[in-house]
């Protein structure tokens, strides 16, 4: 079976976590610090916060900009659902646009039209490792006087122009789940170039203290560990790397996919770095996305789709009273399909990929 996605931890970052074992200083010390630090240099921002998901990140991010209950926060319905679930926890109410029909990422077009007097923030997701329109966002931003939070947890090394994503907002937030394009197993970081913010996450991650057993405000147990930080350090040296042969992996896919008409390969914008945490293609309407599932299952190969249901469709959220019509969203959520496109693909299952797909789609 060739999979959909696949984690390979190597001979370094076991020599790092068993260092880690050895010292007998397991939970959050030097190591986090010094993955938080190599993490900000790489980004591109002067500060980093580990904590314990991607999840985490982003629910500290909005706590940290002082948003909840009675504000609303501008997002994307078609994300994984902690882009949204975040803003819950807050108090706050998330305000989902519709999304760009070629990206998938939220359409900036539709985003003054829910600008209210409650709005607050506005929190973009890079979709799948592809940024989303992140310049425009920050111009709406500036002229509302709105935060930017921005969720890269699928879009580690993505840039705009010669900038990475997760420095254009006012935090950036990035996921270390185990099918990321690097992994802490479980973990999470806040990227900001505020020393303000940064101050207020280190509290919010710790229960709220800065001096042991002295606590300053209301916080949360959401660090990382220094086994996650020793795994985290050895996976960003590698990320480059591996973001490179996805690239390289997505290219092939298109090239061989692009003219079949019975599909759509993913678009990339001109100055936009895609770093294809998935390789998503939209099927044809009249094609049968259950039945080219099944054919590609029964020929060895894995597929997944990110998302089948939009985030303001899930019953969560229809039981909260959420009666948008996205229909953008909702027409992608029954057309996407994901491909295998991870770094440890071989030549050899790449052609098999585009030649199983091929006659399939015949």
């Amino acid at each position: 079976m060739i999979a959909i996605s696949k984690l390979e931890l190597g001979r370094e970052e076991l020599l790092a976590v068993s260092k880690v074992i050895k010292s007998g200083n397991l939970t959050q010390g030097k190591k986090v610090a010094e993955f938080e630090q190599a993490f900000a240099k790489f980004i591109g921002a002067k500060y980093a916060v580990a904590v314990s998901s991607g999840t985490s990140a982003l629910y500290l991010s909005l706590l940290a900009l002082g948003i909840g209950k009675g504000d609303e926060v501008i997002t994307t319905p078609f994300s994984f659902i902690a882009s949204s679930n975040a803003i819950l926890y807050t108090g706050a109410k998330p305000v989902f646009v519709d999304i760009d029909e070629k990206t998938f990422n939220i359409d900036t077009k539709l985003i003054e039209r829910r600008i209210t007097k409650k709005t607050k923030a506005i929190l973009p997701v890079h979709l799948y490792g592809l940024p989303c329109d992140i310049k425009n966002i920050i111009s709406i931003a500036r002229k509302h006087q709105l935060f930017v939070i921005e969720d890269a947890c699928q879009a580690h090394g993505a840039s705009f122009g010669n900038q990475m994503v997760g420095t254009f907002g006012n935090l950036g937030c990035f996921s270390f789940y185990a099918t990321k394009n690097m992994t802490t197993v479980e973990g999470g970081m806040i990227t900001t170039n505020s020393q303000k913010l940064a101050e207020k996450l280190l509290l919010l991650r710790n229960h709220g203290s800065k001096i042991k057993y002295q606590h300053e405000i209301l916080g949360y147990n959401f660090r990382m560990t220094d086994l996650n930080a020793a795994m985290g350090l050895e996976q960003l040296k590698k990320l480059q790397n591996s973001n490179k042969i996805r690239v390289n992996n997505a290219s092939y896919l298109t090239q061989h996919l692009s003219k079949n008409k019975n599909l759509e390969v993913p678009f990339v914008p001109p100055e936009f770095s895609h770093v294809f945490h998935q390789y998503t293609i939209r099927l044809g309407e009249s094609i049968n996305r259950t039945k080219i599932i099944a054919a590609l299952d029964k020929k060895g190969i894995q597929t997944g789709i990110y998302y089948p249901i939009p985030i303001h469709k899930q019953k969560l959220y229809q039981s909260l009273g959420f009666k948008d019509k996205l229909p953008v969203a909702e027409k992608a959520a029954q057309a996407v399909l994901s491909l295998p496109v991870h770094p440890y693909l071989t030549k050899t299952e790449l052609k098999r990929i585009v030649s199983a797909l091929s006659s399939i789609l015949q």
